[in-house]
Order: structure tokens, then C-alpha cells, then sequence
């Protein structure tokens, strides 16, 4: 049965292509279809064939007889039979390639000459590898010239990167050594501060007892006015003169009808007496002259409860009888809340006693005190100066510009791109922003992380990362694809995933030697 396919392919496929061990009529050296030049040699059809694993050996008439015979498929290079096999394009004219087997004979014309179509009737495939290869070595040839042109460009920039790393060199051991000179007058300015300020400490020491005892004497002449107030209060309000004052006495003053329902009751004349029924002297100064003294201020006009924007004056004049109804609801005989419509207690104006006025000899010596702080704090803040531009030299000299410095100009700069919605900012080794055109917040897109590009050229590509975060989405990210060119521009801006952003940047930094395609645009012939 083996036999019998394999007869009926190897017939088919000779009436397709006239000759099974066809030999590539542009070339010398004889070889099946789909060998290259450069293993012409292992298919020699004067003895049989080798698989390239060397797992068996089989008679050379059946290479490209359309059957697999190899287990790495070398033994079908010009047709499809093999599915790890590798067909190879001569292309003669423009690029060699390979493909994969299973591309050959699939009505697509892969190969630029059309050999890897040869047994369609319903297809043709024309040669176009001339004009292909023509294009080609014009393309190459002026990259070859953008090339040259930048890497002068380069060496500019390199010659001007390596300068600048020099001069930040030579400043940090400047500044070094005015932070050293910094720290010194700040210790020096310290201690004479901090001796300036005992002195005044303690000549101050002695105004600050008088000025104690000053508001001392005036919180006991307050808290013996209030007293005198709160007595004189007491002994109006006790008609009977037994020493108490009683809910009936309070029942008898319209003042203390919170609701405003032409009485006092019972529950509002215990809440001005401290939840009491009657109280001695000592007890109403302490405890019941505090809720009682606001509603007398109010009464005479000398208090008022503060008004909310939102209220109008007559709406203040009702409030207090809205409250007291809201009151009134049944709360299952609950006390009633001792805080609820009582006007806030007055907060009344205390003085700060005045400074004293120093004598001579202690004003000089706060003068002094006074001079030599604002000395302190000066030579302390030209210390934090130098600190932090100490700290960002550090930090440009550990960034990485490339070998030879070529992208260290950069530092600093912005580059902007605008397309129809918005405006694309770069400002390497910084940032990547979006500002929409319609004036919105700018939004970053990242921020310097590292160079990203392949392990044979890092510096192709530069990585943002750590953005604004997306709304329900992840951190926003970008790369920098970084290429040859003779200015430095963002050329394109694409966001080909949700939140992560795809830059060109063109600069002469990137141009650097490359391998020439040109020796690979031959004619096999």
C-alpha cells in the first residue's frame, strides 16, 4: 500500500513538474528543488541519501518524491510532505529565504521568484525579484547614507555627553567641598544660637513668671465676678429666701420656657437646675449658673445663637420655637436630651494680657537671640541646597546614556506629537504624557524605568513605567522605539494595547554601524 502512494505522488508530481530531481537551471552546481547553494553538496544523486540526522539512509530517487521518508524532513526540501521540513528561495536577484514545507504549493506566492508555487495550474506566480532586489539596494543605500550622516551627528553628541559627565564630575567635588565648609558654619551658627538662646531663656525666665501671675490674677478676678454674678442671680431668683432655689421659682420666669409655649415646665426648670428639684448656693455657681447664664445673655439681648447661611433672620427668630416642637414628639418618655436647643455658651472675650515691655538689656539680648536664629536657619538651608544638587548629580552620572555618552544632550529635553485628539509629550530619561487637545489634565504615561531593547542592543528601546493608573485598569506604560535618524523628533505615538503606548523617537544617538544587506541582495547565478 506504502508503494502504491508513494508511486502515485511520485507520478503526479512528474507530470507537474516534467522532472522530480529537477536542477535549478540558473545554477551550476546541481541541486533538487528547495536546497540551497550552500548544501548542494549533501544531495548528491550519485549515491543515496543521508537524512540529516543520520537516523536512516534511502535511495536518492526518493528525494522530493512528495513522501516523507526522514524524521527531520530533509529528504522532501522542495515539497510539503515533511511538516517540520524547510524549503529554500533562491530569489535570485534579491534575498535567499527559507520558509516553512508546509507553504509550498499553498497558492500563495511566497518566494520572490515563484518556486515555491511550481505545481498550480490555477495560480502563477511571476518573478519579481529584480525589482524587489532593485528596491532593496536603493533602500539600503539610503539607509547607509542616513547612517553615515547621524554617526557624525553621534560623534557630537558623544564628544558633548562625555564633556558634560566631566564638567558634573568636576562640580560634585566642588560642591563636596562647600557642603563640607556649609556644615562647618552651621555648627558654628548653631552654637551660637543655641548659647544666644539659654541667655534669653533665662532672662525671659522672670517675665514669664510676672506675665503667669498676671493671668493669673485675671482668671480670679473673672472667676470672682462670675461668682458674684451667679450669687446675685441666686438670691433674685429665691423668693422664699430658704437658702434653695426651686423648680417652682424657675416655673415662675418666662425665660427658661425653651419650647416657647407660653410656660416652663416641670422638665425644663430640673434641666437649668442640673436635673435637680432645688439647690443650695454652692451648687447653682457650679452647676446650674453654666446652662442658666446663656439663656439670661439671650434674654437681655447681649447673646445670640449663631445663624447658618442658609437661615434668614426671621427664620433664626422661629428656630428656636421649630426645635422645642420637634421636642414636644413622643420619644417613649424619654428625659429630654440635656444638649438639645440650648443655645451655645457664650464664648466670652479673654484678654491675653499684654506683653511687658523688656528693659533695655533684655531687648538686645532677644534682638540677638532673634538674629542669630535667622542666622541658623539660613546656613541650615544652604546646607539642604547643596545637598540636593550634590543628590541630583549623583543621580545623572549613575543614569545610563549609551557607550560613548551619545544620548546624554537628552537629559532635560521634551519632545511633543500631536495627532487629532491629542498632544504626546517625551522628555527622556523623565517622563511620556498625553494632554488632550480640548485642554483636560495631562495624564502621565509613564516614567523612566530602563532601557529595553534586545540583548544585542539594549539601547533600542526605552521602558516608562509606573503611569497614571487606567480607569478599572492596570498602570499606564510605555516604550520608546529609539532609531536612526538625523534630528532628534517623536515621529509616531500608537497605543497598541489598552493602556500601554508605543513611541518613535528618531535621533542621531541611535545610529551606529549595522550589517549591510547589500551583500545579501546577489544573484545566485
Amino acid at each position: 500500500m506504502e508503494l502504491f502512494a508513494r508511486n502515485f505522488k511520485f507520478s503526479s508530481l512528474f507530470l507537474s513538474s516534467s522532472v522530480i530531481l529537477s536542477v535549478i537551471c540558473t545554477s551550476e552546481v546541481p541541486r533538487p528543488r528547495g536546497v540551497s547553494l550552500s548544501r548542494a553538496s549533501l544531495y548528491n544523486p550519485e549515491r543515496n541519501f543521508l537524512c540529516f540526522d543520520n537516523s536512516k539512509t534511502i535511495p536518492f530517487v526518493q528525494v522530493n518524491d512528495d513522501y516523507c521518508d526522514c524524521p527531520d524532513g530533509s529528504d522532501e526540501p522542495g515539497t510539503s510532505a515533511c511538516p517540520h521540513g524547510i524549503f529554500h528561495c533562491t530569489n535570485a536577484g534579491h534575498k535567499p529565504m527559507n520558509l516553512a514545507s508546509s507553504r509550498v504549493n499553498d497558492g500563495v506566492c511566497d518566494c520572490c521568484d515563484g518556486s515555491d508555487e511550481y505545481a498550480r495550474n490555477t495560480i502563477t506566480c511571476p518573478n519579481i525579484c529584480m525589482q524587489l532586489g532593485r528596491h532593496a539596494r536603493e533602500e539600503a543605500q539610503r539607509m547607509a547614507e542616513l547612517v553615515k550622516a547621524g554617526k557624525h551627528l553621534k560623534a557630537e553628541l558623544s564628544q558633548r555627553g562625555m564633556q558634560l559627565k566631566e564638567e558634573k564630575k568636576e562640580k560634585l567635588v566642588v560642591l563636596e567641598k562647600n557642603k563640607e565648609e556649609a556644615e562647618r558654619v552651621k555648627q558654628e551658627k548653631q552654637q551660637i544660637k543655641d548659647e544666644l538662646e539659654a541667655a534669653e531663656n533665662k532672662a525671659l525666665e522672670i517675665y514669664r513668671k510676672m506675665e503667669d501671675e498676671e493671668k493669673k490674677r485675671k482668671a480670679e478676678a473673672e472667676a470672682a465676678k462670675n461668682r458674684e454674678e451667679a450669687t446675685e442671680t441666686f438670691v433674685k431668683f429665691d423668693s422664699n429666701q430658704d437658702g434653695f432655689v426651686e423648680i417652682s421659682e424657675l416655673q415662675t420666669r418666662q425665660t427658661f420656657d425653651k419650647d416657647k409655649n407660653g410656660e416652663v415646665s416641670v422638665e425644663e426648670a430640673r434641666y437649668f437646675l442640673n436635673n435637680e428639684d432645688a439647690i443650695d448656693l454652692e451648687k447653682f455657681v457650679t452647676d446650674a449658673w453654666p446652662n442658666i447664664k446663656p439663656y439670661l445673655m439671650m434674654d437681655a439681648g447681649l447673646f445670640k445663637p449663631p445663624v447658618t447661611q442658609e437661615e434668614s433672620p426671621s427664620e433664626a427668630d422661629d428656630l428656636q420655637g421649630d426645635e422645642a416642637d420637634e421636642e414636644e414628639a413622643p420619644q417613649d418618655e424619654e428625659e429630654p436630651d440635656e444638649g438639645e436647643d440650648e443655645p451655645e455658651q457664650p464664648e466670652e472675650a479673654v484678654e491675653e494680657p499684654a506683653p511687658l515691655p523688656y528693659d533695655d538689656e533684655t531687648q538686645k539680648l532677644v534682638d540677638r537671640a532673634t538674629f542669630a536664629r535667622n542666622e541658623f536657619a539660613d546656613a541650615e538651608r544652604a546646607v539642604r541646597d547643596i545637598e540636593a544638587e550634590i543628590n541630583n548629580i549623583q543621580d545623572y552620572l549613575e543614569k545610563d546614556f549609551g557607550p560613548e555618552e551619545e544620548f546624554a544632550s537628552l537629559q532635560g529635553e521634551c519632545f511633543d506629537y500631536s495627532d487629532h485628539e491629542y498632544i504626546y509629550k517625551l522628555c527622556p530619561f523623565e517622563k511620556t504624557t498625553q494632554l488632550p487637545k480640548s485642554g483636560s489634565m495631562e495624564t502621565r504615561l509613564g516614567s523612566w524605568g530602563r532601557w529595553d531593547g534586545p540583548e544585542d542592543n539594549k539601547y533600542e528601546s526605552m521602558l516608562y513605567d509606573k503611569g497614571q493608573s487606567c480607569w478599572n485598569g492596570p498602570q499606564r506604560s510605555s516604550k520608546v522605539k529609539v532609531v536612526c535618524g538625523v534630528t532628534n523628533e517623536v515621529t509616531s505615538v500608537t497605543e497598541p494595547n489598552r493602556c500601554e503606548y508605543l513611541f518613535e523617537f528618531v535621533t542621531p544617538a541611535a545610529c551606529r554601524e549595522i550589517a549591510s544587506d547589500v551583500d545579501d541582495l546577489h544573484d545566485e547565478l
